[in-house]
């Protein structure tokens, strides 16, 4: 890796990181007041223990060796071999996805808000992690996925889908929150949501255009794709409340943005013209919709990681079949069905996410159930009454505690 390619990297890899403390203030910001820190913690918890896991273990099992199509193994335990003989560009690649491997259980964590023991969640990030990121990681890139030829640009399937199915079904073993849905939840700041949606939209722009690996078009592709695909996401959500409601809102501004974002995740190097328009307005249409199907179906997916990510991440998959532009890229994958590319790719792109989507809940609900049976994964009625900040983390975000 030629070293502008390889600072480039590096600055993504600095990008991504900053995600998390970005997705703790968005996340922060549409909690309660007494369980602020508590959600914080919980993301800043992923960037203590993920980092070290993976460096361990977890890059050799998601990556190593090359060519097994399931699972890597022990052959980089501990980064063994790994050195900077490249000129760093193996180890500053190993930390990128590091960066990416730390943020993805973080997203579950708006899902089971206000009512997780912290030490069940202590044991879960490392657990799922091993059990259900690693293996998907590694299907779709460079795994029997990727093969087959489905497409996955910077995590829309491993990342998006992956950990959007699990926050389904963590919730349903976790159970409702109380008083749910009935005393209504509103986001106590506003502007830490705004925040925090700034945050992530700026480390975006590593996360899609980082994953060239390069500094090259077609991260500079993936990088205007970024911000077109969020702007329009953000514009759909906010004019579908606005008719549907009556007004609009920064929390649909917000959510709007973010699922742009995650839609254009999967597709971001591969899509091209108005193709980042179409993938943010259909995500941004999409999602407003769904978030309310916990409503209707009864499940507490507190903070809408389903309705955002799983359903942002599935659009924007399912888009590349239909989309996907290997004439501009330079033909190295296939094209999408309205580039005369037929229905091969979006079948393709359905069997990488439907093969996700089982691993995942299964995997995450069994988890869930033996840390429920074990340790238990609720905290009592008493503690959740009172917040999570002054029960589990013995602090409070504001003077005079919080009683919201």
């Amino acid at each position: 890796m030629e070293s502008g390619n390889v600072a480039w990297v590096l600055v993504s890899a600095a990008l991504v990181l900053f995600m998390t403390p970005g997705l703790a203030f968005f996340y922060g910001g549409m909690d309660r007041t007494r369980n602020v820190l508590n959600m914080l913690m919980m993301n800043f918890y992923c960037v203590l223990v993920i980092p070290v896991l993976w460096v361990v273990i977890g890059y050799s099992l998601s990556q190593v060796p090359f060519d097994n199509s399931f699972i890597g193994g022990f052959h980089a335990f501990m980064l063994n071999g790994v050195g900077i003989k490249d000129n760093g560009g193996q180890l500053a690649t190993i930390a990128y996805l590091g960066m990416f491997a730390a943020i993805t259980p973080a997203l579950i964590s708006g899902a089971v808000a206000d009512r997780m023991k912290f030490s069940a969640w202590a044991i879960f990030v490392p657990v799922w992690s091993l059990l259900v990121y690693l293996p998907v990681f590694k299907w779709v890139f460079g795994g029997w996925l990727a093969h087959r030829g489905s497409l996955d640009f910077a995590g829309g399937t491993a990342i998006h889908v992956n950990a959007g199915i699990a926050a389904l079904a963590a919730v349903l073993v976790l159970g409702k929150r109380r008083g749910w849905p009935q005393e209504g939840h509103p986001p106590h700041s506003m502007p830490l949501v705004m925040i925090g949606t700034g945050i992530l939209w700026f480390g975006w722009f590593g996360f899609n255009a980082g994953s060239a690996l390069g500094a090259n078009g077609q991260a500079a592709q993936a990088f205007m794709n970024t911000f077109i695909a969020a702007a329009a996401g953000g514009m759909a959500w906010v004019f579908v409340e606005w008719r549907r409601d009556g007004h609009p809102t920064n929390l649909g501004a917000a959510s709007g943005i973010v699922a742009g974002l995650v839609a254009i995740t999967p597709a971001a190097g591969y899509v091209s013209g108005a193709s980042p328009i179409l993938i943010g307005l259909a995500a941004g249409t999409l999602c407003s919709y769904t978030v309310r199907l916990k409503l209707k179906y009864g499940f507490d997916d507190a903070l809408d990681v389903v309705g955002v990510h799983f359903v942002g991440g599935l659009v924007g998959s399912l888009l590349i079949g239909l989309l996907a532009n290997p004439n501009f890229f330079g033909g190295a994958f296939r094209k999408g069905l309205f580039y005369g590319g037929g229905p091969r790719l979006l079948f393709e792109q359905l069997l990488a996410n439907m093969s996700a989507i089982v691993w995942s809940f299964a995997l995450t609900f069994a988890i869930m159930k033996v840390l429920q049976k074990t340790i238990g994964v609720r905290v009592d009625p008493e503690d959740e009454a009172t917040g999570l900040d002054l029960a589990l983390h013995s602090e409070t975000a504001y003077h005079g505690g919080g009683q919201y």
